[in-house]
């Protein structure tokens, strides 16, 4: 710089370079200062980082001052700046396999910007890694097919174990359990990459041993060590000397991240020598993660690798894959191919449902939690900013929570029977200058929570029957609706039971409501009764509803009438008419009644037969008996009437009475009236058997009431001693001669009525406060 500014003295264009010069070299120095931190990852939020202030030499006023703040690069703030203290903490707990997954070294870049005077200051912290991740194999178990004549020496690749730490935590090891066949061979691959083939020591026989198990382990470089192991099958095949060979070892691919699906992205080639199934290849992936597997689609006879998702420069720079060509004989090559992937700008937000309640009961409170999910746009500045939408007027809305996290919740009353379910379409938009936007469809269904009890179509059901009606009669249904759903609309119809009442003739069916009469029904004894049914629901707990069931039973003509005067049974009434009874005189009432109701209750009478027709006649509907004209000393002295009592049913039932209807001049007379008629001898015997016959039931009526009143003497007696001896100690069994009885008054032995050469013996028996009697038992 001194040469410079000594040539500048002798021309003016020398001294204005110079100028120049020495601030562009002030402007370098100043853009160039970078502080830089190193930091742990995984450290508690707030942890310490640097202090700013001693390391600037700022004097903490002019921190305020100068409105010192901490900018990160990106749209998240990682790092917090205290202007009190000059302290740069980190705002969370940083995680580098989150937030570096494709790179060994992670650096988070932040400025501070000074205000009056403006001024940037670069900074830049790393987060080192720490063991905290252990290597984790694709599958807990990798199965081989090895021929039976593979030479020692063959290799053969396994699955490599991934491990999310890097550098001395990363993966550092693998380890083989102890057996007589197999060994590890380590390497790294051009891209630093470990990987581990198994290698033949001792050849193989498939009938000594067809399968064989073996252990393999990954250890990293940590401090404790972490591992991860796996179980490797050998299948040993028998004889098949080739396998298939591919054209290159590696396959390397540049493709654009917008390319389409069913692009073509490489073909692969193996070779096979050998003829027939054993020369036939088919490819197919292994050692291939999902994600790659799911983005491009391996034709199993051509080898053409072709795109079957879409592809982000975001989420993953490149692929490797490795393609295995397996011949009809099952043994097998392989090639690996690596696909890198070229950024294009093509990021709209992208939401993801972290948790979703694909079910709420409808009885949820409002603020209640649906759906938590998360928008993320790739892209940075404005157009890597979003915010999130509702589409429509729905009982939801939409809480921010932290970081790009956002929570569904209900904001209103929910009603299943109104609004059994909802879909919720939320639009997640950029801000940039072309706006982006993308839409997440979230179904929620309203379950159903048994708040509707069942309603009966109406509150009293009539029905009616006609008596004696067949068993089991369908008569009608009831029915009961709920507005609830599955299990809460499910009803089940039962009589309620009333404490003290009788087992109703009805049933109703729990199915489907439908009425039953149990038995034949009798009008006469039930003309109409109700009962209770109860609607119920299968919620928990069960709603129920309460109808009343009035069934009618109709009536049948199944009574004929019955007579009661005169009785039935009596063989004729006997009735007593002077014979100077005007026209008019009432003679006798034939009272009947009918069982049955309304017409088929109603009777009429008539006169059927009659001695003199023309003497008597009957009240149609009263039954008096009455005669028709006055009587005369021409008119005979015993009469005979038929009266024949008829009810209105269809068809009529009917009974008949007879009158025996004496015509005399003086009631004194009146039995040998009857005793002298002339007109028929046999009536006279049928009066006087009458006669005898009443005198006989006399009699007997006074021999029984005697009987029942001794009888009743007796046992009043027989329990009085009884009471007594019970008083007593027991005695012992005795029994008693007809001489014991003189005492007593009773007589039994020679005074009795019974011939003396029967005598009775009653024994009782101790303890039993009884007497047996032995009746009929003769004494020789």
């Amino acid at each position: 710089l001194w040469r410079v500014m000594t040539c500048g003295r002798r021309s003016g264009d020398r001294k204005r370079q110079v100028i120049l010069l020495i601030l562009c070299v002030c402007v370098c120095q100043s853009g160039a200062e970078t502080l830089r931190y190193s930091l742990p990852e995984e450290m508690e939020r707030d942890s310490f980082v640097a202090n700013i202030a001693k390391d600037l030499g700022v004097p903490l006023s002019q921190l305020a001052a100068r409105k010192a703040r901490v900018v990160s690069e990106g749209n998240e703030q990682l790092f917090r700046l205290n202007q009190n203290t000059g302290v740069l903490t980190a705002k969370e707990s940083l995680d580098r396999e989150e937030i570096c997954p494709q790179s060994d070294t992670c650096t988070l870049v932040f400025k501070i910007f000074f205000e009056n005077p403006l001024q940037l200051i670069r900074g830049e912290v790393e987060v080192r890694d720490v063991n905290d991740n252990s290597p984790v194999f694709p599958e807990k178990e990798m199965v081989l097919e090895i021929l039976e004549t593979a030479s020692p020496g063959s290799r053969f690749p396994l699955e490599s174990a991934q491990d999310k730490d890097v550098g001395i935590n990363g993966l550092q090891n693998y380890s083989l359990g102890p057996n007589p066949h197999f060994s590890l061979a380590l390497g790294t691959g051009k891209d630093g990459i470990k990987y581990v083939e198994l290698v033949l020591q001792r050849q193989l026989d498939r009938e000594e041993q067809g399968e064989l198990n073996l252990l393999l382990t990954a250890t990293d470089g940590g401090s404790p060590p972490r591992s991860g192991t796996a179980q490797v099958r050998i299948v040993v095949l028998d004889a098949n000397d080739n396998i298939p060979v591919f054209e290159r070892e590696t396959y390397e691919v540049r493709l654009a991240e917008n390319s389409p699906l069913e692009q073509l992205v490489v073909r692969v080639t193996a070779v096979d020598p050998d003829e027939g199934s054993n020369g036939e290849v088919r490819y197919s992936f292994t050692q291939t993660s999902e994600r790659s597997r799911q983005l491009f689609q391996l034709n199993p006879a051509t080898g053409e690798i072709r795109v079957a998702g879409k592809l982000d420069f975001e989420e993953a720079k490149s692929h490797k894959m490795v393609v295995k060509a397996t011949d009809g004989g099952e043994l097998s090559g392989h090639c690996k191919v690596q696909v890198e992937v070229l950024d294009v700008n093509d990021n709209a937000p992208e939401i993801t449902l972290t948790s979703l309640s694909a079910s709420i009961p409808e009885d949820a409170p409002p603020r209640t939690a649906v759906a938590l999910f998360s928008v993320r746009d790739r892209d940075s500045g404005d157009n890597g900013r979003t915010e999130c939408s509702i589409d429509g007027d729905l009982p939801f809305s939409l809480t921010p929570t932290f970081d790009n996290y956002y929570e569904l919740r209900t904001s209103a009353a929910l009603d299943r029977e109104r609004t059994a379910e909802y879909n919720i379409t939320i639009t997640a938009t950029d801000w940039g200058r072309k706006r982006l936007s993308s839409q997440e469809t979230i179904f929620v269904q309203i379950s159903d929570v048994n708040d509707n009890p069942p309603e009966f179509t109406q509150e009293v059901y009539t029905m009616s029957v006609t008596e004696n009606n067949s068993p089991m009669l369908r008569i009608g249904s009831m029915r009961a609706t709920d507005a609830d759903t599955g299990i809460n609309a499910r009803v089940n119809y039962a009589l309620v039971r009333q404490e003290g009442r009788e087992q109703p003739e009805v049933s109703v069916n729990a199915e489907n409501g439908d009425v039953y009469i149990l038995r034949p029904l009798d009008y006469e004894k039930v003309p109409a009764f109700e009962v209770t049914v109860r609607a119920a629901d299968g919620g928990s707990p069960p709603l129920s509803a309460q109808a009343v069931l009035h069934i009618v039973v109709r009536d049948e003509n199944d009574n004929a009438p019955v007579l009661l005067h005169p009785a039935p049974d009596s063989s004729a009434a006997g009735e007593l008419v002077p014979r100077w009874a005007p026209s008019g005189y009432l003679v006798a009432k034939v009272v009947a009644v009918d069982a049955d109701a309304g017409q088929n209750a109603w009777l009429s009478y008539e006169l059927a037969k009659a001695t003199e027709p023309g003497l008597f006649r009957v009240g149609l509907h009263s039954g008096e008996v009455r005669t028709a004209r006055a009587v005369t000393e021409r008119d005979a002295a015993r009469q005979r009437l038929v009266v024949l009592v008829r009810d209105r049913g269809q068809p009529p039932r009917s009974a008949t009475a007879t009158l025996a209807v004496a015509l005399v001049d003086d009631f004194s007379d009146a039995f040998h009236q009857l005793g002298q008629d002339p007109a028929s001898g046999q009536q006279l015997q049928m009066a006087e058997e009458e006669m005898l016959t009443t005198y006989l039931i006399a009699s007997l009526c006074c021999v029984s009431s005697l009987f029942l009143l001794s009888v009743l003497v007796l046992t009043a007696n027989a329990l009085c001693k009884a009471r007594v001896r019970a008083e007593l100690p027991p005695p012992s069994p005795s029994c008693y001669a007809d001489g014991d009885f003189a005492s007593d008054g009773m007589g039994v032995g020679s005074t009795g009525t019974l011939s003396p050469a029967y005598r009775y013996e009653m024994c009782l028996t101790s303890g039993s406060g009884r007497s047996e009697f032995q009746f009929l038992r003769p004494i020789l």
